[in-house]
């Protein structure tokens, strides 16, 4: 089950993004940036590689219809630079939100797919 549970803490992650961009803006704050977002980054850049890992190695077993692997790259990639953007209330907010909803879409898909009954890799 550690795809499963993988996936479901980066959909979390998603929406703490999203609420920590917007608390970012709302308190017209900056991060430091070796105390606050290196050190979430670095955890998060860990847990994203790891994930796309599980996950591509499920679809190559798998090959569940309608989720391919350059889906899963992706989403990974758009994850590791939405991570650090969510700090910042400069990000723009349009393209901010478009990845996130992309990467949520890939996630959400994973989890059907998974739950559809297909076994998990280990």
């Amino acid at each position: 089950m550690q795809l499963l549970d993988e996936t479901n803490k980066l959909i979390e992650e998603c929406e703490a993004c999203l609420h920590r961009f917007q608390e970012m803006r709302r308190l017209d704050m900056e991060p430091d940036f070796f105390a606050d977002v290196k050190p979430h980054a670095d955890y998060m850049h860990t847990l994203i590689q790891e994930w796309q890992q599980l996950a591509n190695r499920w679809i190559k077993n798998k090959h569940p219809k309608n989720l391919y692997v350059q889906q899963i790259d992706h989403a990974a990639d758009a994850m590791e630079q939405f991570v650090v953007q969510s700090f910042y209330k400069g990000t723009s907010k349009k393209r901010f939100i478009q990845s996130i909803q992309s990467a949520q879409y890939t996630l959400k898909l994973l989890v059907s797919k998974i739950e559809e009954g297909e076994d998990i890799v280990k």
